[in-house]
């Protein structure tokens, strides 16, 4: 097979392949999603954006269904090599297994995957479309990646804490367990929708909801009519097997090589691992915690290696005794997955290391423009700035636990010992539009910090709950904080709400200045020792008669002008310029004396590679459980979420996470918590003073909006709620009497077992049926409770049929017992059936189920 004639020209997007009879070919897209037990399949994604495939991989997925065969695999496996061949170096591959899929797999599939019982009959299509004589039950299970398993159509199926979904054909019936939640509830429902769109000829079937059986009898009244009555309890929900941070920090680093005739597997390195450990000419494995494993191929390692990568990973994890279905990941050198990258403390692409740009100078040297941070959220998210801080500004000091107001001309000193409340006001395209910042001194205490988050708990309600709230720790404060204060922000080592005024004329203390212009400079006070001096920055050194500004040899004319603006708020007295290496005695004496200090020039820093990820966030046990959303879109922001962001790639020293709030979410208070976790268990060794930003759904700025392709600020104006789509539920009674008429029909045009939707075969079920198959036809109301005469009244119905007059123009209390009213034209004999309505019973119950009823109608057997 040319497989080059599979993907013209590489086109972006995915691209996928089923093994069938020991070849692989092509899956309409049309049945994307949809993947049969029997086979094996491979899927590509090549990235569809141009930002994206700017030096991204390609994704090559190898999936093994749980019933496929040594024949199916292997010629899966001999074809991802061959198109591992076609596309070169820039791909990361995966080993998948049904049932245990990666995220990035899992986001290919929105809004989940159907697992399909067998094969695919060469001679039959991936999805029947128009199908609707069918049964058939799937178990729908996730939050975020959601997958649907078809299953044995019965009670036994069920348990307390799934979504399943019984599908009739016309009538697609979610039953929701009742310790499902309502996200799960949500995601399910998307999925049986798209089911339907997908299956039913763009939405012929009608969908109804089950929350709570005591409130859906009618729905219940069809399943019992499908399932029979239930007997006995419901099993307990499965426990949750979800994999949770503190597990996925347990991170090995092994250097696999060859002595002689072994195999040689050496424990490397544990966190925080660095780039450097990984050498060009050899072969690594990383295990995280069992959960997955990723195989590095140096970019001088020998092809020998390169083609036993996953034979050699799946030996590693047969050794180890971890499961089979544990998930796989070969990245090559030059081509790592943003997922493997963050496993270390840092990561630059070597291709990159030549240019003279680091992070700091790219945000320090772009001219803010206002216009264009409101206009161009990408540059806005970029450079962590809704604007150049120019709006209003309201700051509140915590003192007693509660919040006390600052006053303006005090606004940009801050004490170590406290915490304030920072409230920004801009206006953005003709809206007006909040940031409130909670700034934490390194020196306040648990009681202060829960006051700061209790009183922005209040503002936030006094202001309709629209501010943005973010977490700032002293020392790392972002951009567009120090840019409200423009390059005025002092931090001081003190508490009390003096803000470094009224201290002692004795007193001798150091500042250190970082910064250039007044929309990055902090200005920090250190102790007052010479050994706290750098040659990179600016210090005041403040005696009782004299300020001195002290210019380390590496700074420049930009940070010496900034020194200039904050040498006047923090000192009034006599100013006096001291270069380094030309300090008078006094200056050393008031440091205690002369002391080593570092001297060396500071080197701007790399901007990394990383590129910002999206989690959906969760708690199982009391730990944060997070699933990734690849390729993300706002299409991933669902009102029951609440979705973690993290942007840190651009400038490391500034870094944020978001937390955005979906407005029906119920885990609000516990989103500060689960970002700090987040930071502290994730294996690069984060730092936990990292800014965390909540975001409310609705109220995004543009720091948050920048990082997603394309927003529609009036995406959620207009969807239904999950309460709303359960309300609306099919309940009419003539509706619910029409739905289990064809259920009972359908049942009865089957073989017995039979589950899946085959051609009518009254005939063959004449006399042929034993006393359990001839249940089927009972009516729902007497399911369960059926007597001796009941079964033989109803089996002399199937086999010889009921006179006419007992059942043409008959009220429902005048019926024989055991007919079901709904459809009791079904209980005549094929002779008569052809003689009143002109046709047979195959041909009738073949028509449109309109038709059927008018004809009944006119019958006289509705």
């Amino acid at each position: 097979m040319d497989i080059s004639k599979g993907l013209p020209g590489m086109q972006g997007g995915l691209h996928i392949w089923i093994s069938e009879n020991r070849k692989m070919v092509p899956v309409p897209e049309g049945a994307y999603g949809n993947f049969f037990e029997e086979h094996c399949y491979v899927i590509l994604h090549v990235p569809q954006s141009p930002k994206a495939t700017q030096g991204a991989s390609s994704d090559l997925h190898y999936w093994v269904g749980k019933q496929a065969g040594a024949e199916a695999q292997g010629a899966a496996e001999a074809f991802q090599q061959r198109l591992q061949d076609e596309l070169g170096g820039q791909t990361v591959l995966h080993r998948e297994a049904q049932g245990h899929e990666s995220d990035c797999f899992c986001s290919y599939f929105r809004p989940g995957i159907i697992y399909r019982k067998g094969g695919l009959a060469s001679d039959l299509k991936h999805v029947e479309t128009n199908l609707f004589n069918i049964q058939r039950l799937l178990h729908i299970k996730g939050r975020k990646h959601v997958s649907a398993t078809e299953v044995e159509l019965s009670w036994n199926s069920f348990n307390k804490g799934d979504i399943f979904l019984l599908d009739l054909g016309k009538m697609m019936i979610q039953w929701n367990g009742p310790k499902t939640s309502i996200s799960e509830k949500a995601r399910g429902l998307a999925l049986t929708y798209s089911l339907r769109d997908r299956e039913r000829g763009g939405g012929r079937a009608q969908i109804g909801v089950v929350d709570d059986e005591a409130k859906a009898p009618d729905l219940m009244q069809i399943m019992e009519a499908v399932l029979g009555r239930r007997v006995g309890s419901l099993r307990a929900a499965t426990p949750s097997k979800d994999i949770n941070q503190l597990q996925k920090a347990n991170v090995r680093l092994y250097h696999v090589y060859e002595k002689g005739k072994d195999l040689v597997v050496l424990e490397l390195a544990t966190p925080p691992l660095t780039q450097d450990l990984l050498q060009e000419e050899d072969f690594y494995i990383l295990d995280q915690g069992g959960f997955k494993i990723y195989v590095w191929q140096g970019r001088m390692s020998s092809l020998q290696e390169r083609k036993a990568a996953f034979s050699r990973a799946v030996g590693f994890i047969q050794a180890k005794g971890y499961p089979t279905y544990t998930n796989v990941e070969v990245v090559n050198d030059g081509a790592e997955s943003a997922a493997f990258k963050q496993l270390f403390r840092t990561w630059s692409e070597k291709r990159r290391r030549n240019q003279k740009l680091g992070g700091r100078d790219k945000s320090i040297h772009v001219k803010l423009d206002v216009g264009k941070l409101h206009t161009q959220p990408k540059l806005a998210a970029q450079l962590r700035m809704v604007d150049d801080g120019s709006g209003k500004v309201e700051v509140w000091c915590i003192q007693d636990l509660h919040r006390q107001p600052v006053d303006p001309k005090r606004h940009g000193q801050l004490c170590a010992g406290n915490c304030y409340l920072v409230l920004y006001t801009y206006q953005r395209l003709g809206r007006v539009q909040y940031i409130l910042y909670l700034w934490q001194g390194h020196q306040a205490t648990a009681d202060e910090i829960e006051a700061l988050n209790s009183n922005a708990e209040e503002l936030d309600v006094m202001y309709g709950g629209v501010l943005v709230q973010e977490h700032v720790t002293m020392g790392s404060e972002p951009p567009h904080f120090l840019a409200i204060f423009q390059g005025q922000l002092v931090i001081f080592q003190e508490r009390a709400g003096h803000h470094g005024k009224g201290q002692s004329a004795s007193t001798t203390r150091l500042f250190q200045v970082q910064g250039t212009d007044s929309h990055n400079t902090r200005t920090m006070e250190v102790p007052a020792r010479a050994s706290s001096l750098n040659s990179s920055d600016i210090f005041l050194l403040v005696t009782a008669s004299v300020c001195y500004l002290w210019f380390g040899k590496g700074c420049n004319g930009d940070q010496r002008e900034m020194a200039r603006v904050v040498v006047t708020v923090i000192s009034r007295k006599n100013e006096e310029t001291v270069l380094e290496g030309q300090e008078p005695p006094h200056f050393w004496e008031a440091l205690g004396g002369r002391a080593p200090y570092p001297s060396n020039k500071r080197l701007p820093e790399e901007v990394p590679s990383f590129q910002p990820r999206l989690f959906e966030c969760s708690s199982h046990m009391g730990c944060l459980v997070l699933a990734e959303v690849g390729f993300f879109s706002q299409e991933d922001l669902d009102k029951y979420d609440i979705m973690l962001l993290d942007t840190w790639q651009e400038v490391p020293s500034v870094a944020q996470i978001f937390l955005w709030l979906g407005e029906a979410a119920s885990e609000w208070k516990e989103a500060v918590a689960w970002g700090q976790e987040y930071l502290k268990t994730h294996p690069a060794g984060r730092s936990p003073a990292t800014p965390i930003v909540l975001v409310k759904q609705g109220h995004e700025p543009p720091t948050f909006i920048g990082w997603f392709f394309t927003w529609d600020p009036y995406k959620w104006t207009s969807h239904p709620s999950h309460k709303e789509v359960v309300d609306g539920s099919p309940a009419a009674a003539s509706t619910i009497s029409e739905i289990t008429a064809e259920v009972n029909n359908l049942r009865l045009s089957r073989w017995p077992g039979n589950g899946r939707a085959g051609a009518v075969a009254l005939q063959a079920l004449k006399g042929s049926q034993d006393s359990s198959e001839n249940d089927l036809v009972r009516s729902p109301k007497s399911a369960g409770s059926r007597t001796s005469s009941s079964v033989s009244s109803t089996s002399a119905t199937i086999n010889g049929g009921l006179r006419r007059e007992q059942l043409m123009h008959q009220a429902v209390e005048d019926l024989p017992e055991g007919v079901d009213p709904a459809r009791r034209e079904f209980y005549l004999s094929d002779s008569d059936f052809q003689d009143i309505f002109g046709k047979s019973k195959e041909e009738f119950y073949s028509m449109a189920t309109w038709r059927q009823r008018q004809e009944k109608k006119q019958l006289g057997f509705f």
